[in-house]
């Protein structure tokens, strides 16, 4: 319990200390690489937190902070800084290339803030970023807290004219209904299906039937 105490305080002083800067945190990005065309089209950004010198998984500290409502400035400063990232990445890049997109994961209590939809449209407008190149990630779990509201989230994000992806599939409620009642661009199917598919691996679970039925 004491542990878990210092964690949030020191969570909360390297939110509220740092509003400007949050110096304590940084985004790194995992590539997304289309298998057709063998080359990087985009690009998933994922929060770092270095306490005390350490890295803490995000498995640690994300419940904390949503727990604790910490989740909703520091899901606008990483929606911030993803979207200036994907500008410098527009500014070094060269004739021909095709622009990258970038996906970014929303809390459930991010996605039922009244004020996502005004941050998510401050951040585009402040980087200059098209929004159809900004990807928000969200799970279903999300979604079913408060299906109504999220529905009507949803659309107010889906009119700024990004895309929306649901993560996780097939490890929650996988609804084939909630797919025609959200506005929803895109699917990641979990990692626990998809990790089995590499060459020698073991297909005897179904794995391989289940990625081509989704």
């Amino acid at each position: 319990a004491l542990a878990r105490l210092e964690l949030e305080a020191d969570l909360r002083a390297a939110i509220e200390g740092a509003e400007v800067t949050f110096g304590a945190f940084r985004l790194v990005y995992q590539p997304v690489v289309s298998m057709d065309e063998g080359r990087v089209v985009g690009a998933e950004a994922l929060l770092r937190w270095t306490r005390h010198g350490e890295t803490v998984s995000p498995m640690t500290f994300v419940p904390v902070a949503e727990e604790t409502g910490l989740i909703v400035p520091l899901g606008r400063w990483v929606l911030h800084e993803a979207c200036r990232q994907l500008a410098v990445w527009d500014a070094a890049r060269r004739v021909g290339d095709r622009p990258l997109s970038l996906s970014v994961n929303l809390s459930p209590r991010q996605l039922h803030d009244p004020s996502l939809t005004n941050d998510v449209a401050a951040a585009l407008a402040e980087s200059g970023v098209s929004p159809e190149r900004l990807i928000l990630e969200l799970t279903e779990s999300a979604m079913m807290q408060d299906p109504e509201n999220a529905s009507a989230r949803l659309r107010e994000l889906k009119a700024l004219g990004l895309r929306l992806a649901l993560d996780d599939f097939g490890t929650g409620y996988s609804s084939l209904g909630h797919l025609r009642r959200f506005p929803v661009d895109v699917l990641k199917i979990d990692r626990s299906f998809v990790r089995e598919l590499a060459p020698g691996a073991d297909f005897g679970r179904g794995d391989a039937a289940l990625v081509r039925a989704v």
